[in-house]
């Protein structure tokens, strides 16, 4: 990784160093502990209509709720990468290219089909 990305996580690795929690961080551990925040994250929006949840970005309170659990996801996937060694930037690049190639813009612009059913 390179950049910010690199930066945020030496951070993230940094705080976990210096808690010796690295002992607790097995692969299996922060893929469940990743899913539990996503579960977080998906909880703002339970029982909310879809203006609600839009309506999250635009108050500041929930908003700061908000930035909190997307943090908390991105924090734990950069864990996860590091422990199994992966360039998250590359990664995610290369996953970009794989997605232009499934869902060419000619066929997919516009359209919420999988690219199987393109």
């Amino acid at each position: 990784m390179k950049g910010e990305l690199h930066e945020l996580s030496e951070a993230v690795l940094r705080f976990r160093d210096e808690r010796d929690w690295a002992q607790f961080h097995g692969l299996r551990n922060l893929i469940v502990s990743l899913n539990l925040e996503a579960g977080e994250l998906l909880e703002l929006t339970q029982w909310q209509s879809d203006a609600e949840v839009e309506a999250l970005a635009e108050n500041a309170e929930k908003r700061t709720v908000l930035a909190d659990e997307c943090a908390d996801v991105l924090l734990y996937l950069l864990l996860i990468a590091d422990r199994a060694g992966i360039d998250l930037e590359a990664a995610a690049h290369a996953k970009i290219r794989k997605n232009a190639v499934k869902y060419p813009v000619e066929l997919s612009r516009g359209s919420r089909l999988k690219y199987t059913q393109l």
